[in-house]
């Protein structure tokens, strides 16, 4: 994957390149459809399938082990994503191949019919495969080796995603509580038209950034022939060994769109003043802190390894993954509240997600940029797809776990994920130096190209 052009380099707004722009808004509302269908799916698979507003009728644990599927192959299929813009056509074009298939996905869910409801999310399953690792790929893309703006960018691009889910799961959320299921999935394949249509705008901002260069002959092309070199290993290695702390955190955070979110409908007392709050309303907590926190964590970082001490992303990962952890103590709470009184207050919901958000802002972001920094060029967009399909096996895996909580007991369910994280956590920071020594220095700041 080559850097940015000279001449996308220079063109700047607030300090950072303009293609940041584009593909904050594309992003956002990608993540605007995503999470906005979302928030309902596990609604809607465990809603009655007679009613006033119909859902399909099945059991929690069905519901959460599909959910648990599904989340998986959505992010899994960012393997043969990252292959097809490495090998093939790039990430530029792969980008806008993900999004028609999004488009096509989203707005067949608006039909009823368990055959649009398979078919639509196979085409989001391949869509967010294409799209997904290469825009982030994308966004690296627009700075050059050693800019320490780039973790700053990856920090507004992550805004732009949460923004996204923000309004997708409340929009998303109301049109399907008011007016029906399919109404809502519907209202999310147009936010994936709005981002398709920003895209294609926007490609004229991203020259130089994301084009193939598999079939060019130019001594690029020919340094990427070459074998992998012993400093680029021992990265690959440190990113395949990431990958395991990846996968328990999202085992653990992504418990927010099927168990918690099946809590939330099931348990939660949500009446405020009188007014029932959507279940789906929730899933939107988590990108509400994201936004108007996001620049503080990131500023903290920020100042933090500016001042001499440990900021290397793999500690930052580590400590978010503790923090995310302790989350879920709130949760344990929660549930001695409602065995004691048959109801929940929602206080603990938001706590929880509260504690979520910190731990994520400290671990994803920076995991995205992680990635750019280590991996081989010839392999930047297959691991970026190799760390979204580690995303997906951790769905499954909160697929997994959430679906066994409802025989093991959900409060020990959650107090085992919260002792669980805080021992993963502590132990990668204790195996800190050697998995530092392995990075050879790719998180070093290169003084000439300081901003």
């Amino acid at each position: 994957m080559s850097n940015a052009s000279n001449t996308l380099s220079e063109r700047e707004v607030w300090g950072h390149p303009i293609g940041l722009y584009v593909l904050f808004f594309v992003e956002l509302w990608e993540r605007f459809s995503y999470y906005g269908m979302r928030a309902i799916l596990t609604l809607f698979l465990a809603a009655a399938a007679i009613g006033e507003n119909p859902g399909m009728g099945w059991s929690n644990a069905e519901t959460i082990s599909f959910y648990g599927t599904y989340t998986m192959l959505v992010y899994v299929m960012s393997i043969p994503g990252g292959i097809l813009a490495d090998k093939f056509i790039g990430a530029k074009k792969a980008v806008m191949v993900g999004g028609v298939l999004l488009c096509i996905g989203h707005l067949t869910l608006a039909f009823p019919g368990m055959t649009a409801f398979y078919t639509g999310l196979g085409f989001i399953i391949l869509g967010v495969g294409c799209l997904k690792p290469n825009i982030s790929t994308m966004v690296g893309g627009l700075y050059k080796t050693g800019d320490e703006r780039r973790d700053k960018g990856f920090y507004i691009f992550y805004i732009g995603i949460n923004l996204g889910a923000f309004l997708g799961a409340i929009a998303v959320g109301t049109v399907a509580k008011y007016y029906g299921w399919h109404m809502g999935f519907g209202l999310a394949g147009i936010g994936m038209f709005v981002g398709q249509i920003v895209y294609m705008l926007g490609m004229k901002y991203l020259e130089g950034c994301g084009e193939f260069i598999g079939n060019e002959d130019s001594v690029d092309n020919a340094a990427m022939k070459k074998p992998l070199t012993k400093i680029e290993k021992d990265r690959m290695l440190v990113l395949f060994l990431s990958f395991l702390l990846i996968i328990v955190f999202w085992g653990a955070f992504e418990q927010a769109g099927g168990l918690m979110n099946l809590y939330t409908e099931q348990k939660t007392n949500r009446m405020l003043f009188g007014w029932e709050v959507p279940s789906a309303w929730f899933q939107s907590v988590n990108a509400f802190f994201i936004i108007t926190l996001g620049t503080l964590v990131g500023a903290f970082w920020y100042k933090w390894k500016m001042s001499g001490k440990e900021g290397s992303s793999l500690f930052k990962m580590a400590i978010g993954l503790i923090i995310m952890g302790l989350g879920f103590l709130f949760m344990t709470l929660s549930t001695l509240e409602y065995a004691s009184t048959g109801e929940a207050a929602m206080i603990w919901l938001v706590l929880a997600y509260l504690f979520h958000t910190i731990g994520e802002l400290c671990a994803s972001p920076v995991a995205l940029s992680f990635i750019t920094k280590l991996a081989p060029v010839k392999y930047a967009s297959l691991m970026m797809g190799a760390y979204f399909a580690a995303t997906g096996f951790g769905n499954k895996l909160a697929g997994l776990v959430g679906a066994w909580s409802q025989s093991a007991g959900e409060m020990e369910i959650f107090t085992g994920i919260a002792i669980f994280c805080s021992i993963f956590g502590i132990l990668v920071i204790l195996l800190l130096k050697p998995l530092k020594r392995l990075t050879h220095g790719a998180e070093d700041l290169k003084v000439d190209a300081a901003h």
